[in-house]
């Protein structure tokens, strides 16, 4: 549809939300760009590799109680009335009659099959009476039991946390592959844009920035680049530039009016994929693909912007960049009033929360203004209404989506 018609028709086809991302997705593909880094360095990336243990944990048969390592044999029968008698080895061996005194982690003497609890005895002199029998292996941490040498532990893909780095650490790995975090560069668009101090008819630049640092969140590399005016040539310019990135994001210019020159530039270098999309706000995001780079075209309302970068370059990002789109973590809570959707389109209703007597509430911010930054930004979370939903009731439960997540 040319820009004309689009214009024309005011966007009355759009796309479902669901329907566009899998477009977009379907045209990203995972860099190959890896580097070897110390475990220090790789809290957050993605494993490029699978990740074996080379030794197992424990490397040794461990007490897995504060007790005295005994052969279960000599305890057998063992009872309160009538306790086994052992006496403390003079060499730090255990052989028949003999125990030695170990605690929870100590290597397992020689000899010894069984740990007898501390609790479980009484030292009588040089004597120790024990008043429980054990069985072979009881209270015994066997080699390999926490890992086993050779065990597969991580997958190509893996984002790693810093519990992942603590079992690397503990099996004997010390650097792993991981892919490089994948790049971006980021175009504000719109010749009424200034960093500072706006005089009338001016607006101050904060949709590249808080694209660039949700990037960042997401584990990606942004550049954030100088406003570009609402001129065809200046937009073809800064996107050609970033092609070698791996995603280019523009905010502004993507609708369908007179100085929204994006969509017509990408289509022009490339192709437009999806324009105008079933969800609010922001239905009129355009998202395009130019000699193999993504190219998101993020719409200029502050709320539209966030809401689309949310929903389509985060997985784009995370697409490029070979790593998994962990879910967004949602509470629930009770509405304080009613959130309404227009059928067939994906509603995004920003609220914030406070705790009651009988529970958690979320009370809605605005339930429109894509232009009204305040509403999102003191927001606590935004609640997804789907397509197929007029809206929810006020009490109803809901789930309150923690978009600014850094995952």
């Amino acid at each position: 549809m040319s820009h004309d018609d689009l214009e024309r028709a005011g966007f009355k086809d759009r796309t479902r939300v669901a329907e566009a991302l899998e477009t977009v997705l379907g045209a990203v593909s995972g860099h190959d760009r890896t580097d070897r880094v110390a475990l220090g360095r790789a809290d957050g990336r993605t494993l490029a590799e699978t990740v074996t243990a080379p030794s197992p944990v424990p490397g040794y048969d461990r007490a897995a109680m504060d007790g005295y390592a005994v052969q279960a044999a000599d305890t057998f029968g063992a009872s309160d009335r009538s306790p086994a008698v052992l006496r403390e080895s003079d060499d730090g061996a255990v052989t028949p009659d003999a125990a030695v005194r170990v605690h929870t982690g100590s290597d397992l003497p020689d000899g010894a099959d069984a740990v007898v609890m501390i609790e479980e005895t009484e030292t009588v002199g040089d004597e120790i009476e024990v008043f429980d029998a054990v069985a072979e292996g009881e209270n015994v941490g066997d080699v390999g039991e926490d890992v086993a040498e050779g065990t597969e532990l991580y997958d190509p893909g893996h984002r790693l946390r810093p519990s992942d780095l603590g079992l690397l650490k503990s099996v004997g790995v010390d650097r792993v592959e991981v892919y490089d975090p994948p790049t971006v560069g980021v175009i504000p668009t719109g010749e009424e844009l200034v960093q500072r101090d706006p005089a009338p008819g001016e607006v101050i630049e904060t949709n590249g920035l808080t694209v660039s640092r949700l990037a960042d969140r997401w584990g990606a590399v942004p550049t954030y680049r100088n406003v570009v005016d609402d001129d065809p040539n200046a937009i073809r310019a800064a996107i050609q530039r970033d092609l070698a990135k791996d995603v280019v994001v523009t905010t502004g210019g993507s609708s369908v009016g007179e100085r929204d020159h994006t969509p017509e530039v990408v289509d022009d270098l490339g192709e437009v994929l999806v324009h105008g999309v079933a969800l609010k706000p922001g239905h009129p995001v355009a998202l395009g693909v130019v000699e193999g780079t993504p190219v998101i075209m993020l719409p200029g309302y502050p709320v539209a912007c966030i809401v689309n970068a949310v929903q389509f370059l985060r997985p784009v990002l995370k697409r490029a960049g070979n790593a998994p789109v962990p879910d967004l973590p949602t509470v629930e809570a009770a509405l304080s009033r009613k959130i309404s959707s227009e059928p067939g389109t994906r509603t995004f209703a920003r609220v914030r929360l406070r705790e009651a007597d009988d529970g958690r509430i979320a009370e809605p911010t605005r339930a429109s203004g894509s232009g009204v930054l305040s509403s999102v930004a003191l927001a606590d979370g935004w609640v997804v209404v789907p397509e197929g939903r007029e809206g929810y009731d006020a009490g109803d439960t809901v789930a309150v989506e923690n978009w600014e997540w850094s995952a």
